[in-house]
């Protein structure tokens, strides 16, 4: 069976996670989604991803703690480079990512969510950081980029699941929609950056990578050097003629 799946509607890549009966992640499961995700890097042909998972109990349940109990101190640095690796190529996937969580997401599995893009759940979804129960600690970087200081360590110290209205309200998810909307929630809003040109969305992603934790007026100086960058390009001087013609831009990707 193929765990991590790739379908392409358009410029939109879907990327599936489907290992039942909760979609935990063994060292495989963790290189094949860093594989996926390069490999879509090099697909010029699309604009954005979403990130996904099939089955009803989680969109991801988070460390196959099967095989973590086999493993040795020893051997621990060796996986946790695996493991950055996976969300180092999400975060640093070269076009923007859609995570639409349908369910549960476990340690782990809100890292995959956290390193996203932007997030739209499911109001079946939910949000922890279990770790403090298996004897570990992770995912405070990344979710600490989403949520302020108390509520990460509300979830980090106790371990308890926050619901996908309190993961609004705090800032970890942009959107909630019954479960039915998930999907066409997402591919709607895939849609529509679909639409935008890729060497802009490519552009500016990078842009918002390596200003994010940098100074106010240091961020945007180097924000205004990248749009420098992009005012060199076919498409960046199509898009202000098609505002001035009041049509439908046509980018050619360069």
């Amino acid at each position: 069976m193929n765990e991590i799946q790739l379908e392409k509607q358009g410029k939109i890549a879907i990327v599936t996670l489907d290992s039942p009966p909760v979609n935990a992640l063994t060292l495989a499961r963790y290189e094949a989604i860093t594989q996926m995700f390069e490999s879509i890097n090099a697909m010029d042909d699309i604009n954005v991803v979403v990130f996904t998972a099939k089955g009803t109990k989680a969109f991801c349940a988070g460390l196959e703690l099967k095989e973590f109990l086999a493993a040795t101190p020893q051997e621990d640095p060796a996986r946790a480079k695996v493991v950055r690796a996976t969300f180092h190529a999400i975060r640093h996937c070269v076009v923007p990512v859609i995570a639409a969580v349908n369910g549960p997401a476990l340690g782990a599995g809100s890292v995959l969510a956290s390193s996203s893009d932007i997030r739209i759940a499911s109001e079946k979804a939910t949000f922890s950081m279990p770790e403090i129960n298996v004897g570990r600690c992770g995912g405070g970087a990344h979710t600490g980029r989403l949520v302020p200081q108390g509520s990460l360590r509300y979830m980090a110290f106790t371990g308890e699941q926050i619901s996908a209205w309190e993961a609004h309200r705090v800032g970890f998810v942009e959107r909630v929609v019954a479960p039915r909307l998930l999907m066409p929630t997402a591919m709607d809003m895939a849609q529509v950056i679909a639409s935008k040109s890729r060497i802009g969305l490519v552009t500016m992603k990078e842009a918002l990578n390596r200003i994010e934790a940098m100074p106010v007026d240091e961020g945007y100086e180097l924000e205004q050097q990248y749009s420098t960058k992009l005012m060199n390009s076919e498409d960046a001087r199509e898009a202000v003629r098609a505002v001035v013609e009041k049509r439908a831009p046509v980018f050619k990707g360069r």
